[in-house]
């Protein structure tokens, strides 16, 4: 129906396409591009009134649709000028070329049908009337802005705009140049004033709360909302849930429940909404209120897989995962989303072989399909590992694969070799692959020269939130903490690894430094981190997962945060330095030389024996060594580390198998020099020389 539409607009069928228009709303209501299409036929047709309450419409259904607000700019080019069909658009050019105003509505049509060319060509000739005219100069601008010319398209709208102060659709179109151009601030304030003298344009406000979210403002962008969210007019399914994913992002879970709830029950199916409220059901440790509310849901849509999905985030023990499962697959045995979790459930419970039979069956019902076959690879990795060799170097030769993949073989292969003994062999292939992707690595932080003229250790009053820090060097096993808190403490913190990075002080490398030389106080960066707890949704205690540690941190939590206790995960350095060759690091960190890296862990590694020795801050040391695949024995550890009693993870929450503790005896020939490094700061650490 769409391309029909299209169509007929093209050829000039214009109350053809408006009927079809009206079809496809009529039986797709809350389809977004359903209402903008109708509000293409609609403007076609000359009724521009009603052009721009479909795309109004089309706004409230997809209210962070960019390309839907550019639609209405559109419209705006020549709104009020025109009261006559586009057919008599054609007679009044013909009667009179000089109708400037006939030939920027066309342009503007053309603009809003995608036909870039055909605008131009009007644009030309509205050109030979007035190549001044602030119409025609929006009109150029939009041109200039989808054709990507950005700089160009903010000069001419900045002086269209110049000689038509008055004139709102310069303005407007103006807001969009400068998103392109990346000057948030400058599009919002452009649309504010179109918003000011155009309140019947009430769907800007959602373009504004997303450019006020993309400059860091989630709070206000969810206030922004607020007048459309009371009128039942505008406060859509979409518009719900995008103001929920608003609140969610400040940290204000109690707003965000509500309307994704809301969101949820109008519309269970939609990815979005199913995403955001599972995160908020997370983050208040609302499991009972998730299962019941999923329950319910399920119960009048089993059909989507999104709320089975969710609904295997919030199953009470593994039991009851696969009694859930096997209702999913039942219910939509066709359903690959249902094998995948199958395969996932099997692989939490440590059940290799399931998880490799369910992996076959999805290759069946997908062949190629990228998670199936690694795990099926995987498998031939540890069983046979000649052969396994032999296929990921025919894969690597076939080319076309992602980076991601590619490294992801690399690391097998080598893995495979690790399997035949054949260290030299393992630890060739280690270096090579880090040196591929050194560019893409950060550089290794400069650790700060050994102190011992520390702050006095300020007194916790008793009042203050509990804080904790989690720290590890690569090799550490670290990431396996994070995932254990991940899935049970709701004040945990891991986002300083993903792309919402809290814009904070100890997200910065340059901290640890400007703290040694006093460049920069402990209050400083305590106000800096505080300041950034809210939005990261946290009020008050948290477990915050740091980039590394150093030990001129030490000063901000004898200072600052008396109450604040380091969790630092630790194994013997020299298989931290094998994990750190052969998986890389949470943190990715370039590593030049495997002798570049042992200096830098040894060095590392002499601040945490520094901090433990003369036990500068109130810390725990979790030992990973012989509980590295225990998840229930490093819950338990954790859980003393913290004082606080952490649920029973899934015997196979940890996924892929590491190298076994004391597997670093066997690359001493090949990295004697390098462990050679590191044994001094093993033994103060408390492991064998040998």
């Amino acid at each position: 129906m769409q391309q029909q539409i299209l169509e007929a607009l093209t050829r000039g069928a214009n109350s053809d396409a408006l009927a079809t228009a009206r079809d496809f709303v009529a039986t797709n209501p809350d389809d977004p591009q359903a209402h903008r299409l109708l509000a293409l036929a609609a403007g076609a047709t000359g009724d521009v009134a009603a052009a721009q309450a479909s795309i109004d419409r089309a706004i409230a259904l997809a209210p962070d649709d960019a390309d839907l607000h550019f639609q209405r700019a559109g419209l705006l080019v020549g709104a009020g000028q025109v009261d006559i069909a586009h057919e008599a658009l054609r007679a009044t050019v013909e009667l009179d070329p000089n109708q400037l105003r006939a030939y920027i509505l066309q342009a503007q049509l053309a603009i809003g049908r995608n036909d870039l060319d055909e605008a131009a060509r009007l644009a030309r000739l509205a050109a030979r009337i007035d190549e001044e005219h602030p119409l025609l100069r929006t009109v150029e601008g939009m041109l200039a802005l989808r054709a990507g010319a950005v700089d160009k398209a903010v000069a001419v709208l900045s002086q269209a705009a110049e000689r038509a102060p008055d004139d709102l659709q310069p303005r407007y179109a103006l807001g969009f140049a400068y998103m392109a151009k990346g000057h948030l601030a400058f599009a919002e304030q452009a649309f504010r004033s179109v918003l000011a003298k155009l309140p019947d344009a009430g769907m800007l406000r959602a373009m504004i709360a997303e450019l006020l979210w993309r400059q860091g403002h989630a709070a206000a962008a969810a206030d922004e909302l607020a007048p459309l969210l009371a009128d039942p007019a505008t406060a859509t399914t979409a518009l719900r849930r995008f103001a929920g994913e608003l609140n969610l992002a400040a940290g204000r879970n109690e707003r965000a429940l509500p309307l994704l709830q809301g969101a949820l029950a109008d519309n269970p199916g939609d990815q979005r909404t199913v995403s955001a409220l599972t995160e908020a059901w997370r983050r208040m440790g609302l499991a009972q209120d998730a299962r019941r509310t999923l329950d319910a849901a399920l119960a009048t849509s089993p059909d989507i897989d999104a709320l089975w999905h969710a609904r295997m985030v919030f199953m009470s023990d593994l039991d009851e995962g696969d009694a859930l499962v096997a209702r999913w697959r039942e219910t939509l045995p066709a359903s690959l989303a249902a094998l995948e979790a199958e395969m996932t459930l099997h692989l939490s419970n440590a059940r290799s072989d399931e998880a490799e039979n369910v992996a076959r069956a999805i290759a069946e019902l997908a062949p190629g399909h990228e998670h199936a076959g690694l795990r099926l690879l995987l498998g031939e990795v540890r069983r046979a590992p000649k052969d396994a060799i032999a296929r990921i170097e025919e894969m690597l030769l076939q080319g076309g694969l992602a980076p991601q993949r590619q490294q992801l073989l690399h690391e097998w292969r080598a893995l495979a070799f690790d399997a035949l003994d054949q260290p030299e062999s393992t630890v060739a292939l280690w270096t090579a692959q880090h040196r591929v992707v050194m560019d893409e690595r950060l550089p290794l932080p400069e650790l700060t020269a050994p102190r011992t003229d520390w702050p006095e250790r300020a007194q916790p009053t008793g009042k203050e939130a509990p804080v904790a820090f989690l720290v590890g060097a690569p090799g550490s096993l670290v990431e396996r903490l994070a995932a254990i808190l991940s899935g049970s403490l709701t004040t945990f913190r891991g986002d300083r690894f993903g792309p919402s990075a809290p814009p904070d002080a100890l997200q910065h490398y340059s901290t640890p430094l400007r703290l040694a030389s006093r460049e920069l106080s402990p209050g400083n960066v305590a106000s800096s981190w505080q300041m950034a707890l809210p939005a990261r949704g946290i009020k008050a205690d948290v477990v915050d997962w740091l980039l590394w540690w150093d030990n001129a941190l030490v000063a901000l939590l004898r200072d600052q945060l008396p109450q604040a206790r380091l969790v630092v995960a630790l194994r013997d350095p020299r298989d931290m330095l094998l994990d750190w060759l052969a998986f890389g690091a949470a943190t990715p960190m370039r590593i030049e030389s495997p002798r570049l890296a042992a200096e830098w862990l040894a060095a590392s590694l002499v601040q945490v024996a520094d901090l433990h020795e003369q036990d500068l801050v109130p810390h725990s040391l979790v030992r990973m060594d012989d509980i590295a695949d225990k998840p229930r024995a490093v819950a338990g550890l954790l859980g003393d580390a913290l004082g606080i009693s952490l649920p029973t993870p899934p015997p196979g929450l940890f996924g892929t198998d590491r190298l076994p503790a004391g597997r670093w005896r066997s690359y001493a020939g090949p990295l004697a020099g390098e462990f050679a490094i590191l044994q001094p700061v093993a033994r103060r650490l408390g492991y064998p020389e040998s």
